[in-house]
């Protein structure tokens, strides 16, 4: 038989899969911004984790269809909030609206309902792709899957129990050690004048955006429409957050353009704002963003929890503020020509957990066990006494119970994952560069 003739080459089949979900998840982004997604398939095209961070979308489609959740998910546990995109760069730090510096999960774009078990999928695959990169071996690997599902079974055993937050802490310069305090620590050093320093001057007497890197002077009509935005913003804050009306008052407004793996073709704007008192020092910056649609979204088909969310960006802040105790007090939502906006504060006390110089493995495995501990904890404050009324159960005891009906299995689920999915993303990884460098990405 001639070569013509014979079995497709499974890659070029994986490669038309890759494209059909890259088209739907970005299609419609992509033909409006070329540029951006340029930008932002050459930093995926770098390794196999920035691929995988980039491509949820594929990751869920292929979870559809994974079917080895055993007997994990149940009517309640496959319908929790869920961060939607948790993999091991996702965490970071923040200053909590009490002011404290916390280090947690973060980047809520892509938080839905759905099983409990696809975020910890995702995150044992990522580790995966993580050890991989440092040489660790497979049996390493194993070793630190299983002590991220340890650590975070035992979280949940312990919160379903009624533990508080006295028993289990959060991780704060007081709690927290190793290459997390390091992240919290760092946070500690920066102030709000060094970020305004970066993005903003002083101009007769007033702050206002400097011009320059990548600001983007809007015309009349827009400026009023963000303007007009930013007031029906202010109506979704809590009370607590409006104590000061001056902190609202508008200084500046710009333009800006995503090109990131995540906001790449998404525009969004920076309002600068008074702040908590008149002094120069103490101004805010706000961002203003299209919230996009979260990739596992595609893959819930149940109506109430479709119909639950206005638009994408009130999806975005109510997940958020489910899953994040003691949330930024900036955080809301808004629309713009109808269409649904994240908007939140540009922290100077952001810090994005950085695994570079994390080489040896005995501190891999006890940073992997803390960030086991903060999904238990994250995936237990979104329940029925977080407000919402979407997920009316306590989400600990419906994970705990699930977990206990077969303790052996559960690390080995994860374990199992990791390893054929991590396989998987790297040759994928592969194929998208090859897509993309011969130039078979339509659009671009």
């Amino acid at each position: 038989m001639s070569s013509q003739h014979s079995v497709p080459d499974p890659a070029a089949r994986r490669g038309e899969e890759i494209l059909a979900v890259l088209d739907t998840a970005f299609g419609q982004l992509l033909a409006a911004d070329p540029a951006a997604f340029k930008v932002k398939f050459r930093k995926m095209a770098a390794s196999a984790f920035a691929f995988y961070r980039g491509t949820a979308c594929l990751f869920y489609r292929d979870l559809e269809s994974d079917g080895s959740e055993g007997d994990y998910l149940d009517e309640r546990t496959s319908r929790v909030w869920i961060h939607g995109d948790l993999h091991a760069e996702n965490f970071g730090t923040y200053m909590d609206a009490n002011g404290r510096l916390i280090f947690n999960v973060n980047d809520f774009d892509e938080a839905y309902v759905g099983p409990f078990t696809w975020d910890l999928k995702r995150f044992a695959a990522s580790v995966a792709l993580i050890g991989y990169t440092k040489a660790l071996s497979d049996d390493m690997i194993s070793g630190l899957v299983r002590t991220y599902a340890t650590a975070y079974r035992e979280r949940i055993r312990a919160l379903a129990g009624g533990a508080k937050d006295d028993d289990v802490p959060p991780f704060t310069l007081d709690t927290a050690g190793g290459p997390l305090l390091g992240a919290l620590r760092e946070a500690r050093t920066r102030t709000r004048f060094g970020l305004l320093d970066s993005m903003t001057e002083v101009r007769d007497w007033e702050r206002r955006f400097a011009p320059g890197g990548g600001a983007i002077e809007l015309d009349p009509v827009t400026r009023e429409k963000v303007l007009a935005g930013f007031h029906a913003y202010l109506d979704t804050l809590p009370e607590s957050s409006l104590a000061r009306p001056d902190s609202y008052r508008v200084k500046d407004v710009v333009g800006r353009r995503g090109i990131g793996i995540g906001s790449a073709g998404l525009p969004s704007f920076n309002i600068l704002l008074e702040g908590s008192s008149d002094a120069l020092e103490n101004d805010v910056v706000i961002y203003l963003k299209q919230a996009q649609i979260p990739a596992v979204s595609r893959h819930i088909t149940e109506e109430r929890v479709r119909s639950y969310f206005r638009h994408e960006g009130h999806r975005t802040v109510i997940s958020q503020r489910a899953l994040q105790a003691h949330a930024d007090q900036w955080l809301g939502w808004t629309e713009l020509d109808g269409v649904g906006q994240l908007v939140a504060e540009v922290s100077p006390y952001a810090v994005d957990f950085d695994w570079s110089d994390i080489d040896d493995p005995a501190e891999i495995d006890a940073v992997v066990g803390d960030l086991g501990r903060a999904t238990a904890t994250m995936h237990a404050a979104a329940d029925d006494s977080s407000g919402h009324s979407l997920v009316p159960f306590s989400t600990e005891q419906a994970i705990d119970a699930a977990i206990a009906a077969d303790e052996d299995g559960f690390a080995e689920l994860l374990v199992d994952f990791a390893h054929s999915y991590g396989a998987r993303a790297r040759a994928d990884h592969q194929i998208f560069v090859d897509l993309f460098r011969n130039g078979q990405i339509q659009g671009l």
